[in-house]
């Protein structure tokens, strides 16, 4: 699997399918202080008080100071990139380079080199997205809420969207389950006080109170990722409501002798990572087992199901 493949198709090939488009890697425009507009056969200026800002933008803070540095780049070298719009009306719709277009701003440039490409909507969510992913990370939470937003807007699956953005499913999934984290847990990861791998690492326990509580002790600890998954699989093993069984020839469940295996407690670990929830593994000795997964309501159950399925289709609309 290639970091391509993993992080996605990228602006170039978003871009290149659209009408209009160029290579972005193509152009190069030097700074401007006029507002005149002028057209080439690779890009346009356009006049920054025609252009209005992307609705769909999943990024909601900008660092003021990266800003400023990237002014100060742009009133020395220009712009390498130009921005991507879209005609709205009269008017102009940021497709692609917020960054840019508000450090041009800072500049004091009155236009901007654009390439005006024809995108609906949808398209104009994707590339927002994928810009964010590739150029300047949104915070986990912000990359989770705009997966979301998507797939409740467009009613399709991880699957589609993942196959639309050329993503790993995994990637899209992983991120959308740190929305279940309760509020404290998630106000945590947005300030940077755990990282996305810690706020992951306490899916598993499930519980709103536990997981908080596992949370505080990651702030006043220091506690790193394999230690939080180390403390929430002892958690979830002492919590164990049934012990692991064993299946007699007469198929009986009795239960197993103690210490458990090694390769099984990992197995479930690694599937509790997966899943985000409750995991355990029953084997007998002849190699039959049962494995059990964990949900807490209906809204945890739908997600597993829809993760485990491949599909969103309510069981009541099933087949």
């Amino acid at each position: 699997m290639t970091r391509e493949r993993r992080l996605g198709r990228g602006l170039e090939a978003l871009l290149g399918g659209l009408t209009g488009s160029s290579s972005p890697a193509d152009d190069f425009a030097p700074p401007t202080d006029t507002g005149s507009t002028t057209t080439s056969d690779s890009q346009t200026q356009i006049n920054l008080a025609d252009i209005d800002p992307n609705p769909f933008q999943p990024r909601r803070e900008f660092d003021e100071i990266e800003l400023a540095n990237l002014a100060d780049s742009l009133r020395e070298h220009g712009l390498l990139q130009p921005i991507a719009v879209r005609r709205v009306g009269d008017r102009y719709q940021l497709i692609a380079g917020e960054r840019r277009m508000r450090a041009a701003t800072m500049a004091d440039w009155q236009s901007i080199p654009a390439r005006v490409v024809e995108a609906d909507d949808r398209q104009l969510v994707e590339l927002a997205i994928v810009e964010n992913l590739q150029r300047k990370d949104l915070n986990p939470l912000e990359k989770a809420a705009s997966f979301q937003r998507y797939l409740e807007q467009y009613q399709c699956t991880q699957e589609e969207l993942a196959r639309r953005l050329q993503l790993d499913r995994s990637t899209i999934a992983n991120l959308i389950r740190l929305l279940e984290l309760p509020l404290g847990v998630q106000d945590a990861l947005r300030s940077g006080s755990i990282t996305q791998g810690h706020a992951r690492a306490l899916l598993p326990l499930g519980d709103e109170h536990e997981q908080v509580g596992m949370c505080r002790r990651v702030v006043t600890e220091g506690m790193s990722v394999r230690a939080v998954e180390a403390a929430v699989q002892e958690a979830l093993h002492s919590t164990e409501e049934t012990p692991l069984s064993v299946v007699t020839a007469e198929g009986e469940s009795q239960p197993a002798p103690r210490p458990r295996s090694e390769h099984l407690a990992a197995l479930e670990q690694e599937l509790r990572n997966q899943l985000g929830a409750k995991v355990e593994i029953k084997q007998g000795a002849k190699g039959r087992g049962k494995l059990v997964i964990h949900f807490a309501n209906h809204d945890e159950f739908e997600r597993l199901r829809q993760q485990l399925a491949g599909f969103a289709q309510p069981l009541s609309q099933a087949g």
